[in-house]
């Protein structure tokens, strides 16, 4: 069932609720979650990947649309990709200068003799 919605097998997919459980994923506070932190990573994945509103994944995964929200909302940031670390001095940057901004000029007759 894991890949058909977002794309992960089984490793991967073990790979990404090990990185949350490091990051304090699993970490419970009030009420448990009633889905496993494996279904919750599924659930953020499957959010990203298929563009579904969370009122259609909710659903798929046998909650509420409200918690499919708290879900992407406590999960998405422990799956964000993390900060660099702190560059070399001697690091080179490139930086693509290939973006640019088209202006058009809209030119209007002069009167003669102005």
């Amino acid at each position: 069932m894991d890949q058909p919605f977002a794309g992960l097998t089984e490793v991967p997919l073990a790979r990404l609720v090990a990185l949350v459980r490091r990051r304090g994923g699993d970490v419970q506070h009030g009420r448990p979650w009633r889905l496993s932190l494996k279904d919750r990573v599924l659930l953020v994945a499957t959010y990203w990947r298929t563009n579904l509103t969370l009122r259609q994944l909710a659903p798929l995964f046998g909650v509420s649309k409200s918690t499919a929200d708290r879900i992407v909302d406590h999960l998405a940031p422990l799956l964000a990709i993390s900060p660099a670390r702190r560059p070399r001095k001697d690091t080179v940057y490139i930086v693509d200068g290939t973006h640019h901004v088209e202006c058009v000029a809209i030119l209007e007759p002069v009167a003669k003799g102005s």
